[in-house]
């Protein structure tokens, strides 16, 4: 699922649940030590997919411990993202040469708990949009698949900046037709290639009771050149 949304420049892999032989290593284990067994699986399957992508790349394994705000400490070199939910875990990676961020998120295909909509989406324009959709394609819930986006552009947003994204801060729409979505940000965005980051671009999925989205900034001396590869992201910086 997570493959079809990201560029052939990136690694990825994917689970569905938790396999038997995903491990971790001692300072992973550390810190999952006082968790609940559910937590300690889903930790340990998410990183068996980290192992697998960057193995892809040709990148040697090391221990994926959280740092600032949970975001994960990727080998020298590479930039990536995880996520997990019920039923699903995913990772992708890219050589920081050719990826300048990258973020994915996956959230069960369930309407947000009460009241939460108007906390992911306080712009009234957007939850008019969100509502349009749904009239659209009432089988799909798009205040989930709204969350799952905004999850997404903050795991991208925070390894550029090292700063909080709030959720009025990204305006998302989406292009149902194309699976693609779009975020302007009305804060000052962090400078990549030399020009200032407005908008994240991304692309999602719905399927087996799940709704994935994901983004992956291309490095600008590069992104020329990967234009005809047929899952290519249009390029980020606007």
């Amino acid at each position: 699922m997570i493959r079809d949304l990201v560029p052939s420049w990136t690694a990825s892999a994917e689970v569905y649940g938790d396999p038997p032989g995903a491990r971790l290593l001692p300072a992973e284990e550390a810190v999952v030590a006082r968790a609940v067994p559910s937590r300690r699986r889903e930790f340990a399957s998410v990183r068996l997919c980290a192992a697998r992508a960057l193995a892809e790349l040709g990148v040697a394994y090391r221990p994926l411990v959280p740092g600032e705000r949970g975001a994960p400490r990727w080998p020298a070199g590479v930039v990536g993202s995880m996520t997990h939910c019920r039923g699903y875990r995913a990772a992708v990676v890219a050589r920081s040469g050719e990826a300048a961020a990258v973020g994915v998120d996956a959230e069960p295909d369930e309407p947000l708990p009460r009241g939460m909509l108007e906390t992911v989406a306080p712009l009234p324009r957007e939850r008019d949009h969100v509502r349009e959709l749904t009239a659209l394609r009432p089988h799909l819930c798009w205040d989930r698949l709204l969350f799952s986006a905004k999850e997404a552009v903050y795991k991208a947003w925070f390894p550029l900046t090292a700063r909080f994204l709030d959720f009025p801060e990204a305006e998302v729409r989406f292009d149902p037709s194309r699976g693609t979505f779009r975020a302007d940000l009305s804060v000052p965005g962090p400078r990549v290639g030399g020009r200032e980051l407005r908008a994240f671009h991304g692309r999602w999925a719905a399927g087996r009771g799940l709704l994935v989205t994901a983004i992956a900034l291309p490095q600008p001396a590069s992104a020329i050149s990967r234009a005809s590869s047929a899952r290519e992201f249009t390029p980020n910086l606007l």
